[in-house]
């Protein structure tokens, strides 16, 4: 069974850290008035009801939002009160945040950005009349060298994606023996990678930037979801089975997702 950190990788769920320790709410004739906030001291935490929650939770977004998701009959009261056992939670999983990398929102020469699982520099590869820019060892084709060079690297990223990604999936269905009928690459914003009941693999095209070991992981991870569809105890062993490095996989996603935008 993962860790607490670990189930921060949830793949349904955009929080990068959440807790859960209260115990479910009694049941009430009728639910209360829904919650939008909570003031808590100096910090506002959003409400989420939701029907299929039994207890309460605590999640906390890349960017310090605190979520928290109570049970439908949930009362005001005992959110306060699983608040309140919560706060050295919360400050210690902000402080962390703020130390994790970030990319910058504009991206020029002399800008690092992650790339194949490395910080590396923006640089000009030359001044001819069609300009590139090198990242490592690979060159792009950019618009030009003054403006945000973000969106046309994006662009190259994604089309790298779709060329590299469904590849390896097919080859790692083949490894593991596990029966796909589609792969895709997508624009996730919360998530990796996802599974369908139906064997439909989407993957995230930011992939590309992470190192090729986390990208495996993501591909194993979702292909032990066609044989396994949640992350009971089974699923986990079948992942450890398949992909025994999962945890570091795992370490290295979680403190970067941010430099990637997830």
């Amino acid at each position: 069974m993962p860790s607490l950190d670990q189930q921060w990788f949830d793949f349904s769920s955009a929080a990068p850290a959440a807790t859960e320790v209260a115990p479910p709410p009694p049941v009430e004739s009728a639910p209360p008035a829904a919650l939008e906030h909570v003031g808590w001291g100096d910090t506002e935490v959003e409400v989420r009801r939701s029907p299929k929650a039994s207890r309460y939770r605590l999640s906390v977004g890349r960017d310090g939002a605190a979520v928290l998701t109570i049970p439908v009959r949930g009362s005001e009261r005992q959110a306060r009160q699983f608040l309140e056992t919560q706060r050295e939670w919360l400050e210690r999983t902000r402080r962390r945040l703020e130390q994790l990398p970030r990319s910058a929102a504009v991206w020029t020469i002399g800008t690092s950005v992650l790339w194949r699982g490395e910080w590396r520099t923006i640089e000009r590869a030359s001044e001819e009349a069609t300009p590139h820019v090198r990242l490592g060892g690979e060159r792009f084709r950019v618009r030009g060298h003054d403006g945000d060079l973000r969106p046309t690297l994006e662009a190259h990223f994604r089309r790298q994606a779709r060329i590299e990604l469904p590849p390896r999936t097919w080859e790692l269905a083949a490894v593991t023996g596990v029966e796909v009928r589609e792969v895709s690459v997508r624009d996730q914003r919360t998530r990796w990678g996802s599974c369908s009941s139906t064997g439909t693999i989407s993957l995230n095209w930011r992939l590309v930037q992470a190192p090729a070991f986390a990208a495996d992981y993501i591909i194993l991870h979702e292909l032990m979801h066609v044989r396994e569809m949640n992350h009971s105890d089974r699923f986990w062993a079948l992942v450890e089975a398949v992909c025994p490095e999962w945890r570091e996989a795992e370490r290295w996603l979680k403190n970067h997702g941010g430099a990637l935008g997830l």
